[in-house]
């Protein structure tokens, strides 16, 4: 798998990340372990978690994998800070004591000593922006993280957050931005990208495939064993499931059955190929669902066909 420069840093990263948003929940052990490989087998490098991915249990099962199945220094480690699971909802805090703290209980669970990459999950206005950012400097600066990045922060946020790391003498910049992008989200072209390009930041993509629904498993209903039939993850599923998205679907199963690609890849590779990505962030229940994904590698859009698309969803 290529691999790509995070940003202006001299990390590589494979132009497609492992994400592990369902470890430890809809992903189990034997599933996970098999991912892993499978995604480390075929060059990849990117592992993303979060401690608020089902409540540590994904980064607990990845550390259990480091080292064991895969060695330590085969992936770029990633994981953020900032949400944390807490009385059944979730709790934002980017203070600095709350941010440091996390990230050492990160590195507890994942069992190593530092990842290489550490990421502000959202912005919060009930922080400064300095003390959040302090927060990144004197992670590199004690050696829990070799870089750092934000993640959900809008155009204006990530612009202030990268000029000020810029902009302060012995700041650490900003490596890279982690937004939600895909044919159906396609907002942050208007402000994020061309902050992150004129800021030099890498850009990582999640739900590249919007929660699955670019795959075309709903063009005929809601499949029972899927999430949009989970009362929990139903409102997330429901914008993707009106009218435009019907027809932007359309439009990606009909130019996979013309390139006889799956409507998968040619949704994944639409993304992975865009000005200023580095690298989506690709998600699976389990690990057959991950090597579909992971068969992308050769792969890139004709023109026209990449045309086509940016027409039908552009907003």
């Amino acid at each position: 798998m290529q691999q790509r420069s995070l940003g202006l840093t001299g990390l590589q990263v494979s132009r497609l990340g492992l994400g592990t948003m369902t470890w430890g929940r809809d992903t189990d052990e034997h599933e996970a372990r098999d991912q892993l490989v499978a995604f480390v087998g075929a060059g990849g490098t990117l592992v993303d978690t979060a401690p608020v991915y089902t409540e540590g249990r994904s980064e607990r099962l990845l550390g259990s994998l480091l080292g064991d199945v895969v060695r330590r220094d085969e992936v770029v480690l990633a994981t953020k800070g900032g949400l944390e699971a807490h009385r059944g909802g979730v709790r934002v805090s980017t203070s600095r004591g709350a941010l440091l703290a996390g990230l050492d209980a990160s590195l507890e669970r994942l069992g190593v000593d530092h990842v290489d990459l550490w990421q502000v999950h959202t912005w919060h206005d009930g922080t400064p922006l300095e003390e959040t950012l302090h927060a990144l400097d004197l992670a590199v600066t004690s050696g829990r993280a070799s870089y750092v990045g934000v993640s959900n922060y809008t155009g204006w946020q990530s612009a202030q957050a990268a000029t000020w790391q810029r902009a302060v003498p012995g700041r650490v910049p900003l490596a890279s931005t982690q937004v939600e992008y895909s044919l159906l989200h396609r907002g942050i072209e208007d402000e994020v990208l061309p902050a992150a390009q004129a800021l030099g930041l890498g850009v990582l993509p999640w739900s590249p495939l919007a929660r699955g629904v670019l795959t075309g498993k709903y063009r005929t209903g809601i499949p029972a064993d899927s999430r949009a039939a989970v009362d929990e993850y139903a409102p997330y599923m429901d914008p993707y499931l009106d009218e435009r998205a019907a027809g932007i679907v359309g439009a990606v199963c009909r130019a996979a059955d013309g390139l006889g690609w799956s409507p998968l890849q040619v949704a994944l590779v639409w993304v992975r190929d865009r000005p200023g990505v580095t690298s989506p962030i690709v998600g699976a229940r389990t690990a057959a669902q991950l090597r579909v994904a992971l068969d992308v590698e050769g792969l890139a859009l004709p023109s026209e066909i990449a045309d086509a698309l940016d027409d039908v969803s552009a907003d």
